[in-house]
């Protein structure tokens, strides 16, 4: 991943739109009914139609099943999985294997411990995504809670690693996160949203603008 912007949970086809034009490279449709982004299959299919050819097609997974991945498989024909579950590394490369398709795998940070998992993980799926740790209860959703983390802790990473960065981002914030950072890609929902669900196509654009001046800026 080299300078990516990746905008997720859309689930309009205006919204899709705005994304595709401002040049977002990866667009994110959500398969997780508890999720306010969620897309059902005709949805997701008619959306996938749309970004085909334009930017690459992220599927989010939640501890999906077999069954649940192929039927979004032969609906959406992603490019990419993003699996945003409790899914081991044995799972991740078996999904991997079995549809023949790169896996991004979520990984919630919230203090230096956290990174453990890195090395666990990085193996197994093709990129690691870090995002903030999901809040304690019952509710809480797996992913897209507009909530952040110390990005000072990534400071040690690997540079090697494979990895986009996530967790509260927004056009204000952007910049610096890509700075402390030195992620080469990021991943936003909630942070372009008007409302929980709710897609805003300025605020889609702004945030590309943000992080392509982020990353000149860098080089």
């Amino acid at each position: 991943m080299d300078n990516l912007v990746k905008i997720c949970g859309l689930s309009t086809p205006e919204t899709l739109d705005a994304a595709l034009s401002a040049g977002a490279d990866w667009v994110g449709f959500v398969r997780f009914a508890r999720s306010p982004r969620h897309v059902d299959l005709d949805v997701g299919r008619e959306l996938s139609r749309q970004a085909r050819g334009r930017a690459l097609r992220v599927v989010l997974l939640v501890d999906a099943e077999d069954t649940d991945i192929a039927d979004a498989v032969e609906a959406l024909q992603p490019d990419l999985f993003q699996l945003h579950g409790h899914e081991t590394p044995e799972r991740v490369a078996a999904i991997r294997k079995a549809f023949g398709r790169p896996v991004v795998k979520a990984l919630g940070v919230a203090e230096a411990p956290d990174l453990a998992a890195v090395e666990a993980y990085e193996h197994a799926a093709d990129h690691l995504l870090l995002d903030a740790k999901p809040p304690r209860g019952a509710g809480a959703l797996p992913g897209g809670n507009g909530l952040s983390f110390d990005w000072r802790l990534l400071v040690g990473l690997d540079p090697g690693l494979s990895f986009m960065l996530s967790g509260g981002l927004n056009p204000d914030n952007v910049a610096e996160a890509i700075r402390l950072t030195g992620s080469r890609a990021v991943d936003v929902s909630s942070g372009v949203e008007v409302r929980p669900g709710i897609k805003d196509p300025g605020k889609i654009e702004a945030f590309v603008k943000a992080a392509r001046a982020a990353y000149a800026d860098r080089t």
